[in-house]
């Protein structure tokens, strides 16, 4: 417990002179910067439940303090961040790579979709009730985005006019599925290609000169000739309309033919990562939290979430620790690298 004194002063000639308080101390008892800090660091960070960070104040520093109490240091946290957003959608819009995903979260017991768009350095999250382009649009990166964009190929993605990049770890859990389901030996042998690819393109420093480029793309597109012969497309039955139904196996050799470009970019550009890693990475927290927690009870909820995480992961990403970042929040005070 911290005690301010302001003292009142009075001259001589009856003149007055009264001391302000340190600049947030507005109440005549209030929480302090520090318990704030570390109560939203245990909510949005390490995801604790608020009747467990009620316990933990309770039985380990004697402070009582009320779930509504943890909602508004949230609450605070998060209007306090209005600019921190601000600043990290105009750095990713015009970074030179991000990484894209999504997944389903439930608010309120209904579907929606919890978007991040994210790269080496910044984060974002962002919640909405849809998963395509109108989430995409209000987030507000993406349409300004012209960098590359790493991410798992869903379709809304490619709306946005912007070089792309596909995640070839999805594409190697795809062709195994492939070899060991559907007995499809040139899925194996591409799996095994595309493996051998990125080991040189790791050894070379981050890419490939124009000659081994050549000569591995080479051999992809001798793999997928193989690849028609094995998993040829279907033959429509005499006198039926409309789209044939194909099998996986076969989707994913007309990917890797028709997006060769997207799908081998990492191997002669040294900004271009062989997946998209890093953005399942970033949004994995999330399924931490809705097994936990189950769902959020609202969409403010969601959003309160979502700032706080977006900042103490892009901190973090910056050599920042939470704890301390949280700190510099609650002083008013932005980190260096937002300098």
């Amino acid at each position: 417990m911290t005690e301010y004194r302001a003292q009142i002063i009075e001259d001589d000639n009856g003149n007055r002179f009264v001391a302000t308080f340190p600049e947030g101390v507005a109440k005549a008892v209030q929480y302090g910067t520090s318990l704030k800090s570390h109560s939203v660091y245990m909510s949005q960070y390490q995801l604790v439940p608020y009747n467990r960070i009620q316990d933990h104040f309770a039985d380990q520093l004697n402070i009582p303090i009320s779930a509504g109490s943890i909602f508004n240091f949230n609450n605070e946290a998060f209007h306090l961040l209005a600019d921190f957003e601000t600043w990290v959608k105009e750095n990713l819009a015009s970074s030179d790579l991000a990484h894209a995903d999504e997944t389903g979260i439930n608010i309120g017991g209904k579907r929606h979709w919890l978007h991040c768009v994210s790269n080496g350095y910044l984060t974002l999250y962002y919640p909405h009730k849809k998963r395509g382009t109108d989430a995409m649009n209000d987030m507000g990166i993406l349409p300004r985005f012209q960098g590359v964009l790493c991410h798992d190929h869903w379709k809304p993605y490619y709306k946005y006019d912007c070089t792309h990049s596909l995640c070839n770890a999805h594409h190697l859990r795809e062709l195994t599925r492939a070899w060991e389901q559907d007995g499809q030996q040139w899925a194996k042998n591409m799996k095994n290609l595309l493996e051998t690819i990125n080991r040189k393109v790791n050894d070379a420093g981050g890419a490939l000169d124009a000659q081994e480029s050549q000569k591995y793309r080479l051999k992809y597109r001798a793999l997928l000739k193989e690849a028609e012969i094995e998993c040829p497309e279907p033959i429509r039955p005499k006198g039926k309309r409309g789209r044939l139904k194909k099998t996986k196996s076969r989707n994913l050799l007309e990917r890797l033919r028709d997006y060769e470009q997207d799908t081998l970019r990492f191997m002669d550009n040294d900004l271009v990562p062989f997946s998209n890693n890093l953005g399942e990475n970033d949004i994995r927290m999330t399924k931490v939290q809705q097994k936990i927690s189950g769902c959020f009870r609202s969409i403010d909820g969601a959003h309160i979430f979502c700032r706080v995480r977006s900042y103490l992961s892009t901190c973090r990403k910056q050599g920042i620790k939470s704890s301390h970042a949280l700190e510099l929040l609650f002083n008013g005070e932005s980190p260096d690298f937002m300098m």
